[in-house]
């Protein structure tokens, strides 16, 4: 149905998503903190 090759590309290529998906999750949750971060600094100074 499908040669060796050509399921080596498709695990090879949903690793590489993978890894993207992992790397913008990565950000996000990076992201979230520093925004709770600043927001916790902010209220103490007002």
């Amino acid at each position: 149905m499908f040669s060796a090759q050509a399921v080596s590309n498709f695990f090879i290529s949903l690793e590489i998503m993978g890894l993207g998906l992992a790397g913008i999750f990565t950000v996000i949750l990076v992201i979230m903190a520093v925004v709770y971060l600043l927001g916790k600094t902010d209220s103490k100074k007002g």
